[in-house]
């Protein structure tokens, strides 16, 4: 499988922020503004979240807690 990143670009003439699929290797470039066709652009840093696992990659990574009252853990909801 081969993987190509989104990468997220600002135009230093018009100032619009697009985003392209390039690889590593040409991510640094000039590429070319949809906007106002300069090649004076350069490549921001973004930020990403990963979810899921290896073998199931929709799956939440984030731990489940049932030590509070939205858990169920504290009886906020039980009837004594």
């Amino acid at each position: 499988m081969h993987f190509v990143p989104i990468y997220e670009y600002r135009c230093e003439d018009c100032d619009h922020t697009f985003e392209l699929l390039t690889s590593y290797a040409e991510r640094d470039r000039p590429h070319v503004c949809p906007t106002c066709e300069s090649t004076r652009t350069s490549v921001l840093v973004s930020k990403f979240a990963s979810v899921g696992s290896a073998t199931d990659p929709l799956a939440a990574t984030a731990p489940q807690s049932s030590s509070c009252c939205c858990g169920g853990s504290c009886g906020c909801g039980s009837r004594n």
